[in-house]
């Protein structure tokens, strides 16, 4: 369960960012993650939920977005659509993974002094 993992790694960043800003609270984090990155959305609240106490995230909620996957031809930027195959239809080079496959600490919402 790499979940417990990228949790940690998360809540060591927000805590990094929040003794930077001298934040009294966080309120909330919100990561994005890739339909193909391999999360189990579940089991990361979860994690959460188990390590955040004690951590500037001990009352913060957290917000996961899900992040389609998105092909595109490294040739000529076709976007390829969802269903087709992987392959440019005017190029017919391989398809290129655009977005799909990140885990990312996109916003923390916290009250500074």
């Amino acid at each position: 369960m790499h979940e417990y993992s990228i949790v940690q790694a998360l809540l060591e960043q927000v805590d990094q960012q929040a003794r930077r800003l001298h934040a009294r609270r966080v309120h909330r984090v919100r990561v994005c993650i890739g339909e193909l990155a391999g999360v189990e959305i579940d089991l990361l609240r979860t994690a959460y939920e188990t390590i955040r106490r004690d951590t500037a995230c001990e009352h913060a909620d957290l917000d996961v977005r899900r992040t389609a996957a998105r092909w595109a031809c490294p040739a000529c930027g076709a976007s390829i659509p969802p269903g087709a195959p992987l392959q440019c239809r005017d190029c017919r080079r391989p398809a290129r993974l655009v977005s799909g496959d990140e885990i990312m600490l996109d916003r923390i919402e916290m009250e500074v002094a």
